[in-house]
Formats: C-alpha cells, structure tokens, sequence
C-alpha cells in the first residue's frame, strides 16, 4: 500500500526539483528524503526518478502519482475542514503569508480581534514577497495569503488558489512635506513631469513594482535617476520626508504617518490591487473563514464573498 507521507515527498520533488530543496521545505535530511523516495518506488513497484546528469527526473508513472496524491491532500482537507465545522469552536493553526506593508498596516489590528474573538486559534506569520507567497500557499507551505499586484502586472496564478479582492490602493508621487529648510525644489513639484531631474528611491530590479514605477517615468517622458533600492518602503518614506528622494508609493504605505510626506497625483489615478488566496480545498475551513472574513471586514477593505475578479481597467489574470 502506498504511504500518504511518502506520497507528498514526490510532489514536493516534482514542485522543488531538486532533493535538497525537498529536505530544507520540510525540514528532513536529503538521505531521509532519498531513502523515503527509494521505499515508496519499491511500494510503487515502478521506476519513479530518472537520474539526467546531476538531476532527478519524473518518470510518467511518477506524474500519474503525483496527480493523484494532489487530489488525495486535496481530500484531506477538505474532510479535515468537514470536521471542524461540527465544533462548536473554532481552532487550530493558520499559516499566513503576507507583503510588507500588509503586515505593517493590516495585519496588527486582525491579530488583536482574532486573539480575542477566536482565542484557540493559532496564527503564524511570515513576510514574503507575493509571488513566493502565492507558490507557496498553493504549494500547502501556507494556508492564506495577503498578496499584491501592480497595474498591468498580473500575479502568478495557481488553479488551486482561490483569490478575492481586498481592496485597491491608490498610488502617488511621494515628495518631502512642504516647507522644510532645503527642500525648495521639492516644493515647486506638483506633476510626475517636474520630479524628471530629481533622485529617486525604488524598490529592487526584478521587482513588478520597480518595472510598473519605471514605466510610469518614461510614459511621463523622462528616465528616473535610480540612486537608491530597497525593498523596505518604510525606508522609501524615509530618505523622502528626508529630502532625498522622490518616490511612487500606495496610500496604504503613507498610513502609517500621513503628515510625513506631500503627495501628488498620478495621471489615470494608477491603484495596485491587494487580495487574499486560499486553497479551495480549504475555502470552508472555520480557520480560515476567521481569519479571511476579519481581513475583509476591516476598514476600507472589501467585504466581498465571491471569486476575485478583475477590474475594468486592470486584469487580474493573463
């Protein structure tokens, strides 16, 4: 009979690609993982892995299990969901993974309402970048995801993900507040236009913010004069209100000190789109209804209960 556990070490293989990879995600040793991959193909009574030079390959065999082992961890949870349901608490662990800002700006008043509405429930929580976020959550390395998108800049999309839109977030030109000694040349900027000579502050190559920011500077007819990455915008804010940088930043970013930084509008009003996702096989989990339904229920954010879907002007998925 083939071992569930065993099981879900071929698809991690099939997802990571390598066994190292496999050992470090679930915390094994590779010789563990190898000898577990070893009884499962005697188990299986079939080739699994095909050596290529210095990587495992699937054999199709290997596919049509990994295939099925999905469906079956797909199973679980939803009977594991099933369950919970009959109780008359709601408890367990909720794995999120969530962007900076969400953690900085969404995240604190959640946890305080879920540790006393729901105090059995247990919440962990991991900075990640969304892209690595959303593999993840679809990878079961996460239950619930706070992810984000940039105008024309879909995120990866995962077939076993369900996403719903939490809110839109409008982005501006950041610029120093006014008046400041030194600052006059800020001061006199009120288009993207005018901020065409100025240093700029931006987050990392490879980034979609970084490519949709550098885009929007030469839509606007200019190249921006990049001195200064990071991938902290709470350091973007910074080297702005300290005069020396301009930057494009989300409102949801400024909430944390509103009078810091002057703002000015972007043409075409650009939002990024934040949202959360779920695998649908865990969609009626108490859990993670909890956690979902007081994420959405926060201030400015969508109460929404369907599918995500794309707006008008930005799909969310190409």
């Amino acid at each position: 009979m083939l071992e569930l556990r065993r099981l879900r070490l071929l698809r991690e293989l099939s997802i990571r690609g390598t066994i190292a990879e496999v050992a470090d995600v679930l915390s094994y040793s590779p010789s563990s993982v190898s000898q577990q991959l070893t009884q499962l193909e005697t188990e299986a009574g079939v080739q699994l892995l095909r050596r290529t030079g210095r990587t495992l390959q699937l054999t199709p065999q290997a596919q049509v299990l990994v295939a099925h082992t999905e469906e079956l961890l797909d199973s679980m949870e939803r009977a594991e969901a099933a369950l919970a349901s009959t109780l008359s608490t709601v408890s367990g662990t909720v794995r999120l993974a969530v962007f900076q800002t969400a953690m900085l700006a969404l995240m604190p008043p959640v946890l305080r309402e879920l540790r006393t509405t729901y105090p059995q429930l247990r919440v962990e929580m991991s900075q990640q970048e969304p892209a690595a976020a959303l593999h993840e959550t679809s990878s079961r390395n996460f239950d619930l995801v706070v992810a984000e998108q940039y105008p024309g800049h879909a995120a990866p999309h995962y077939q076993n993900l369900d996403r719903r839109v939490l809110t839109h977030d409008a982005i501006r030109l950041a610029l120093p507040a006014p008046g400041v000694e030194g600052n006059a040349v800020f001061d006199r900027v009120s288009t993207i236009q005018q901020a065409a000579q100025l240093p700029w502050v931006m987050e990392p190559e490879g980034a979609a913010s970084r490519h949709w920011a550098e885009q929007s500077c030469r839509l606007a007819g200019f190249e921006p004069d990049v001195r200064y990455e990071s991938a902290d915008l709470q350091a973007h804010m910074q080297l702005v209100a300290s005069g020396n940088a301009v930057a494009l930043l989300p409102a949801l970013v400024l909430r944390s000190d509103p009078g810091a930084l002057r703002t000015v509008e972007l043409p075409g009003a650009p939002m990024r789109t934040i949202f959360t996702a779920i695998r649908h096989s865990s969609v009626l989990s108490p859990a993670m209804q909890a956690v979902r339904s007081l994420l959405h229920r926060q201030p400015g954010m969508s109460d929404e209960q369907g599918s995500l879907a794309p707006s008008p002007a930005e799909p969310l998925d190409r």
